[in-house]
This record gives C-alpha cells, sequence and structure tokens, in this order.
C-alpha cells in the first residue's frame, strides 16, 4: 500500500514538473514572438535613423574594420555588395531574420561573394552556440586564406559583435573582455545585450577553455565575469536591454560619472528620436491606407454615376432620375 501511495505521488510530480517545464516554454515563445511583433514595427524607423546618422556624422560608420580580414557593421544594401567587393569580402554572415535582410543570396553569389546566413532575433537574443561555432569557422577559412569576411545584424551592435567577439577569444587569444574592449576602440558604439553576454562566455568556456557544459555555469572564470545583475553593475541602452559586466571584467568601461551622465543623456535623446520616428512611420502607414480606401470608394461611387447615365440613355428619363437619386 505504501508503495503505491509512492508511485503515485511521484507519478503526479512529475506531471507537475512537466507542467512547469511547458509553462516556462510558452513564457519563453510569449517573449520572442513580442519582442518580434517589436523588432518588425522598428525595423524601417531605426533603419532610416542610421542611415541619416551615417549620413551627418563622420564618425557614425555603417561598417568598421575591427581585424585583418574581419569587418563589423550593419545591413547592408544592395548597392553596398561592389562596394564590399572592392574592399576585398569574399564572405558574408548574416544575422538577421528574412525581413531584415536587403540583399538576396544570389546578388551575393553573382559577385563570388559566399554568404553564410544565420537568422537571429534582434535585441534580446544570441546566436545558438552551434551557430556561433559556424560563423567562427567560416570567419577563421577565410582568414586563413587571406579572404575578407564581414560580419553584420541590422545595426552592427549586438548579435554581430557577438559573432566576433567569440572569433577573437578562440584566434587572437584574447579573454571576453579584452575582445570586447579592443572591439570598441575599433566601433565605439558596440553593446551586447545579457544574453549575447553570456553567449561569449559559454563559447569561451565550452570552446576554447574546453569546460564540460554541465559544469559551464560553475566554472571560476564565468563566475569572475558573469556576475548578478545590480544597478552598478548594468547599463542601459537604447536596444531595451542591458549590458553585464563588472568592474573587475572591464577596468573603466564606465568610470566617469560625468561620462556616465552624458552617455544616459544621448541614449535618451536617441529614444526620443527614435519613438518619434517609429510614430511618424506609422502614421504615414495609416494615412496612405485611408487614402487608398478613400480612391477605391471614389472609383466605386464613379463607376456607378457611369452606369446610371447608361441606363438613362437607353430608358425612361424618370427611371435614370430614379437611379441618380438613389446614389
Amino acid at each position: 500500500m505504501h508503495i503505491e501511495e509512492f508511485g503515485d505521488g511521484e507519478a503526479k510530480g512529475e506531471e507537475e514538473i512537466e507542467i512547469s517545464n511547458n509553462s516556462k516554454l510558452g513564457l519563453i515563445d510569449a517573449k520572442r514572438a513580442a519582442v518580434g511583433v517589436g523588432a518588425r514595427m522598428l525595423f524601417y524607423p531605426t533603419l532610416l535613423y542610421n542611415v541619416v546618422r551615417n549620413t551627418f556624422e563622420p564618425q557614425f560608420h555603417w561598417w568598421d574594420q575591427v581585424d585583418e580580414f574581419l569587418l563589423l557593421g550593419a545591413v547592408p544594401f544592395p548597392s553596398d555588395v561592389l562596394r564590399l567587393k572592392k574592399l576585398g569580402v569574399c564572405g558574408v554572415i548574416t544575422l538577421n531574420e528574412p525581413y531584415e535582410t536587403l540583399v538576396p543570396v544570389s546578388l551575393y553569389n553573382e559577385h563570388g561573394i559566399e554568404n553564410l546566413v544565420l537568422p537571429t532575433r534582434d535585441y534580446l537574443f544570441a546566436p545558438s552556440f552551434e551557430n556561433l561555432c559556424r560563423a567562427v569557422d567560416f570567419i577563421h577559412r577565410n582568414a586563413t586564406n587571406k579572404k575578407m569576411t564581414y560580419v553584420h545584424c541590422k545595426a552592427g551592435r549586438g548579435r554581430s559583435t557577438t559573432v566576433v567577439l567569440c572569433y577573437l577569444v578562440q584566434y587572437k587569444g584574447m579573454s571576453p573582455a579584452e575582445a570586447f574592449e579592443y572591439v570598441r576602440v575599433q566601433r565605439s558604439r558596440v553593446l551586447l545585450a545579457s544574453s549575447q553576454w553570456q553567449a561569449v562566455q559559454e563559447f569561451y568556456s565550452l570552446r576554447v577553455l574546453k569546460v564540460d557544459k554541465s559544469s559551464c555555469m560553475d566554472s571560476s572564470i564565468v563566475k569572475h565575469h558573469l556576475v548578478v545583475p545590480t544597478s552598478q553593475n548594468l547599463i542601459s541602452f537604447d536596444d531595451s536591454t542591458f549590458v553585464v559586466i563588472s568592474q573587475a571584467d572591464i577596468e573603466g568601461y564606465i568610470a566617469d560619472s560625468t561620462r556616465d551622465n552624458l552617455n544616459k543623456n544621448s541614449i535618451l535623446a536617441e529614444l526620443s528620436f527614435v519613438c518619434r520616428l517609429s510614430y511618424f512611420w506609422l502614421r504615414c502607414q495609416s494615412q496612405k491606407k485611408i487614402k487608398k480606401r478613400i480612391v477605391c470608394d471614389m472609383k466605386a461611387i464613379e463607376s456607378c454615376s457611369i452606369e446610371a447615365e447608361q441606363v438613362g440613355a437607353t430608358s425612361h428619363g424618370c427611371l435614370a432620375q430614379s437611379v441618380v437619386v438613389k446614389l
């Protein structure tokens, strides 16, 4: 009897665990869906914002060279393919989702450029460990053959930086903190979400230090770099997420309080501008739909008037008059 009761209790426990896991997966899927909707709405306004800054700010580069055979930057336009080719680019790593991709693979193929597509959701997400390995091997193979690789996401800040950091820690002998600081010198606006920084740490532990995956989060290297978030360790930025970096990792990252205030002010200014741009873009879209509907209605009315005139020409005048009155 006791054994039967224990078995029932154990079965219930397993069911509860399964329900709990399913609910967690449901929350993750909901988060991905919500972020996906927001990313789609903000893609064109933020892309326009980057284009404007690139046009009027000399220091706002569309891409930057971070290593001898490595470029890091924003999503290229079809007109950029020839420019990249002239720079010696033979491979492109695309971390955008399909709606963010502006250059088809066929166009790269026409110019002899190999395109590795690793779709990754924007803002709060990082490439998977498998995709990071594929991207790093792709860059290393090209660099070994003295070929340039261009790594890009939408703005060249988060997803693409994650890939570049993983390449540097594996093949340039840098720690994650050293790699981040090195890239930041070449491209000052790079910033990572906490999940992206964690992905770099995991890659460093598993592929560079060869730490077993089950003990990855217990290793001293992860404990040293990945700290419990506090208000002092979190740096907010305009992609609505956070960078988890301790002072021990990057000395003097934001050491000056005056500089910190200036950064916050600039971030708020960027956020304000992007929000206004998003509102303007959505308003334009809605006005286009309204105008299109009005044009369709006017065409329908015009069509009905023509039919009424045709009826009036072939029928009694009173009948034509009644048709016009109904309209």
